[in-house]
């Protein structure tokens, strides 16, 4: 199988699987790149994937549907374009011969899924949509700190060599923000550097496994008593408990400069 991740618009990426043959695609805002990767590379599109409702995720999946008759599986409870087959927790996905758990990860919005497969060519394998970023989580547009908390938790606890297909090329400005958080953080200092010579050749950071994650992004950490610390130095009425702390953390993300 191969993984690519096509970028689209100003920082997203359309992630697609293929076995050279057959492909998948997941949350294609746009078909055109989609359509040219197919073409160029002879590829039948056979599947698309959606994590939630958001237009740079959903906006070239009927132009796709059209063009190719791929079929489209997406959440239960957004505003998804139809024809699709509508997902949730403890459903699966059988596509290009691997099978893909659903994962109910509210937050970002309130009906966010998440796709799991627990072996692709050696590995776990995660499209997380906009949930979870290198360094990083997605904005709390419809959820509550402590949905979003509790789906970060759901994924902090799949494999640890779990790749990380999560949908913007975010990594840069998440990992300035975790360093703000955890100064001290040696393994997320070398990340950060490692992230920054991959950009400077145009290459993306993604995926991240959930290994690395839990060794260097906030949000993933919040129970640590030195993200604590630094999340009642941005607010120092924060409660002494794990989602505000969480909560603190966040708004401080949707601050900082």
């Amino acid at each position: 199988m191969k993984l690519i991740p096509l970028p689209a618009f100003q920082d997203n990426y359309l992630w697609v699987l293929h076995d050279g043959h057959r492909a998948l695609v997941v949350d294609p805002g746009d078909a055109q790149p989609v359509l040219q990767f197919l073409q160029r590379d002879g590829l039948q599109l056979e599947a698309i994937l959606v994590t939630h409702h958001h237009p740079d995720h959903i906006g070239g999946v009927d132009a796709l549907r059209d063009a190719t008759g791929a079929k489209v599986w997406g959440p239960a409870r957004e505003q998804i374009p139809e024809p699709l087959t509508r997902l949730s927790e403890g459903d699966t996905v059988t596509v290009l011969g691997l099978t893909f758990e659903v994962l109910d990860v509210p937050g970002h919005t309130a009906g966010h899924i998440a796709y799991y497969c627990p072996e692709v060519d050696g590995a776990p394998l995660l499209f997380c949509g906009d949930t979870l970023f290198s360094g990083g989580c997605g904005r709390l547009f419809e959820g509550t700190p402590a949905q979003m908390l509790s789906s970060l938790d759901k994924l902090a606890a799949l494999p640890g060599p779990t790749r990380v297909c999560c949908t913007h090329e975010y990594t840069l400005s998440n990992l300035k923000f975790a360093r703000a958080v955890e100064p001290g953080n040696v393994e997320l200092i070398h990340y950060s550097q490692r992230c920054e010579e991959l950009r400077e050749r145009d290459l993306p950071t993604l995926p991240s496994t959930i290994e690395q994650e839990k060794r260097i992004n906030p949000f993933l950490r919040t129970r640590l008593p030195a993200v604590a610390q630094a999340a009642r130095g941005f607010d120092a009425a924060t409660p002494e408990d794990d989602a505000a702390v969480f909560a603190a953390i966040r708004q401080w993300k949707n601050e900082f400069r």
